[in-house]
């Protein structure tokens, strides 16, 4: 099988690139701007080329010739300088620019050029460091510590920064079990973003799926692999957020910079030969054909091989599954499954895209976690005063209606009220409305309906019963969060009452709408979210699976019967495991908005 990508072996340097349907491919050497072009010789669909030394250190890209011919899946335009697939380092960013899809424009200039890999000692695999019932804390590494005081500024934004005592300091307070890192792998900004002068901060857009982007993680691997290192030696994990659903070549208006312009097969065609757009991204990667699920499998592989990663998390990862169609049974999970590196990684699915059939929360296979926007949802109605105690106790219990019966692996729910896309947890109580002006799109853009309410008054308030009642929320939504079982999820900042100021769709806001304010947090909240967390993490066993059986109890202490159930606008619950020895018990009154946890 070929071997993929630049590696240095035996005093030699070998490059290898997947091109099928290629008539010619150019192997692209810079010494500076100076470009030197070595022909590569086919073997198969594969094109491949020996030099001779250690080029480590090395800048490379590809040129492929061909058909011009869009309309049937082929770019091959040798003016266009091509990122290798597998590169594992850039030497810059990529940048939107018109040449990058205007046939016969050379963008050499403009590309990112891959580097070289020096040899790597692969490191030994250790078990995750993760316990299903436990603490996922998600951050966006450059706005999780732009504004943090304690970081010295030459690393705030970038994955070193997450090493930095006072980070490791807040994470152990938190009890956090892992760390989830959305994307750090380079990509590109959206073709509208630059004429409004924004960018995309979040970087749900790649082109290279191994390499770090220069940006977020200025020393590549090394960086990434020290500081999952520092981060293992507090006993904490670290997952990756990745993006295999399309790439940021976009639609047929966009840009030829990867695997468009070496292997449009990559991407999925309905019978007419038109992009499926089953991401809403313009276009979806293709994982019935094999060489997608290749360039999965050794992506993950090398995160876990040269960085130490305990797990991922799959953005729209129906996409995975699909040939078109979703299939429980596509596959790559029984790639994965059979992968010895791979198989007792920590695997969390983003159960929906945009195609048909597209949300599949509960069909994963069993030994992967799934986020469940079911309990957001119902958690957030019930609070408002719209929702009942039945699909609470249903969403508290482990959502057995969404996954099925409980078995040993544990419950399968990734519980949150909130995520890096919608309202922060704080603007859920403030906030009716969506306020995305800031998006350039004439606040379209964003969830419509995210059952968030704002204690009446929209936004910002110096009334200090508004305060209250809304601080009042925030700990009620915590509390029965802390209180569910299953795997609990909190975005960065919500511990302590983070805003966007009513944009619930902050991706293009690289400025202090979507950066964490340390100075200005709630340290009240914090410590209170501090206490939640510390009692959680002291019983973790009681939050992996629904500790049954159990006694669910009415307001007098009796068991709940049919008619407590069914009372309309009931907004008690209470619930303790039988066996008194179990710690495990909440009790909620929406009424005085109040949560316990803890017999």
């Amino acid at each position: 099988m070929t071997m993929f990508g630049a590696h240095v072996e035996g005093g030699q340097t070998h490059f290898a690139v997947r091109s099928p349907d290629a008539d010619m491919v150019w192997l692209c050497r810079f010494e500076g701007e100076v470009e030197t072009r070595h022909l590569m010789e086919r073997s198969g669909p594969d094109w491949t080329i020996t030099l001779p030394g250690d080029l480590a250190g090395t800048r490379y890209g590809y040129r492929a010739a061909g058909e011009w011919a869009p309309e049937n899946g082929l770019w091959f335009d040798p003016a266009k300088l091509l990122v290798d697939p597998y590169a594992v380092t850039l030497d810059r960013r990529f940048v939107q620019d018109p040449r990058l899809a205007c046939f016969g424009e050379d963008t050499a200039d403009i590309v990112p050029r891959a580097v070289v890999p020096a040899p790597a000692i692969p490191l030994t695999p250790e078990r995750p460091r993760f316990a299903r019932g436990g603490l996922v804390y998600e951050l966006n590494v450059r706005a999780f510590t732009m504004l943090h005081p304690d970081v010295p500024e030459f690393l705030r934004g970038t994955v070193a920064a997450l090493a930095h005592p006072a980070v490791l300091a807040h994470l152990k307070k938190l009890k956090v079990t892992a760390v989830e890192l959305m994307p750090v792998v380079a990509w590109i900004d959206e073709r509208h973003l630059p004429p409004l002068g924004l960018v995309n901060s979040w970087g749900y857009n790649p082109v290279a799926m191994m390499a770090l982007d220069p940006a977020v993680c200025p020393g590549g691997v090394a960086e990434l692999r020290d500081t999952i290192a520092a981060l293992h030696a507090e006993g904490i994990g670290v997952l990756l957020d990745l993006v295999f659903n399309h790439s940021g070549e976009s639609d047929t208006a966009g840009g030829v910079l990867s695997l468009r312009g070496l292997d449009d097969a990559a991407y999925s065609r309905a019978p007419g030969g038109k992009l499926i757009n089953d991401t809403g991204c313009g276009n979806t990667l293709d994982f019935s054909n094999p060489a997608v699920r290749r360039l999965t499998l050794d992506t993950i592989r090398h995160f876990v091989s040269c960085c130490g990663v305990d797990g991922f998390r799959f953005d729209l990862a129906p996409v995975l599954a699909r040939g078109p169609g979703f299939d429980p049974a596509a596959p790559i999970f029984a790639e994965i499954s059979a992968d010895a590196l791979l198989a007792d990684r920590v695997f969390i699915a983003e159960p929906w895209d945009i195609g048909p059939g597209g949300y599949q929360l509960g069909q994963f296979p069993e030994n992967w976690l799934e986020w469940n926007d079911r309990f957001r949802d119902d958690v957030r109605r019930f609070w408002k005063g719209e929702g009942g105690i039945g699909a609470l106790a249903m969403r508290l219990a482990g959502s057995s209606d969404v996954f099925g019966p409980q078995n040993d692996i544990g419950c399968r729910s990734v519980n949150f009220l909130a995520a890096h896309d919608g309202f922060t947890l704080a603007d859920t109580v403030a906030y009716e409305q969506r306020h995305n002006w800031a998006n350039g799109e004439e606040n379209r853009d964003g969830h419509g309906e995210n059952f968030s309410w704002n204690n009446g008054l929209e936004g910002p308030s110096e009334d200090a019963a508004v305060i209250a009642a809304r601080r009042s929320d925030i700990k009620a939504l915590l509390g029965t969060l802390f209180a569910s079982s299953g795997t609990i999820m909190l975005t960065a900042g919500d511990e302590f009452g983070r805003t966007q100021q009513g944009n619930n769709n902050a991706y293009c806001q690289d400025n202090a709408i979507g950066w964490v304010d340390w100075v200005g947090r709630d340290r009240n909240l914090e410590d209170h979210v501090a206490a939640l967390s510390a009692e959680r993490a002291a019983h973790l066993s009681c939050y992996d699976r629904f500790p049954e059986p159990v006694r669910w109890l009415n307001r007098e202490g009796g068991l709940m019967a049919v008619t407590d159930w069914e009372r309309v606008g009931e907004g008690w619950l209470s619930c303790a495991a039988e066996d008194e020895n179990v710690p495990f018990a909440f009790r909620i009154d929406r009424a005085a908005r109040r949560v316990e946890i803890g017999r």
